[in-house]
């Protein structure tokens, strides 16, 4: 099964240990995290559990359908919302608790002082058919 580990910056549970946003970090701290995400990453392409990951920009714009002939309706950028995804990985695991445990070992990036951040990650399934509709 597949299931995607996204890495919220804000909007997940409260930090079990604030260490700031990466921008409050030495680069030798940030290039000790992002080393340690593609040493996971390639542990996880040798296992064959591995299919792709991606950072993300802070800005983004909220867009939608504005009926036939009309342009796009945009809102944003939010910035300052609450909820700031940072980047994503999907695997293909065997099972729920494989994935949790992978959630488990990345949330261990270090931070701060090379300290493991203990980062919330949330842990998506992917539909493997879609739901059915019964009346």
């Amino acid at each position: 099964m597949k299931y995607l580990l996204l890495k919220h910056y804000r909007g997940g549970p409260a930090p079990v240990v604030d260490y700031g946003s990466l921008d409050q970090w030495t680069p030798e701290e940030v290039d000790a995290h992002i080393q340690y995400m593609r040493d996971f990453a390639a542990r996880l392409e040798e296992t064959g559990e591995y299919v792709g990951e991606q950072a993300l920009s802070p800005e983004g714009t909220f867009v939608r359908y504005d009926g036939e002939g009309r342009p796009p309706v945009t809102d944003g950028p939010f910035a300052e919302t609450k909820d700031l995804i940072a980047g994503w990985m999907i695997i293909d695991v065997d099972s729920w608790d494989r994935a949790v445990e992978l959630a488990g070992e990345l949330s261990a990036a270090p931070g701060p002082r090379g300290e493991p951040i203990h980062e919330w990650l949330e842990v998506r399934p992917f539909l493997t058919e879609p739901p059915t509709v019964t009346e």
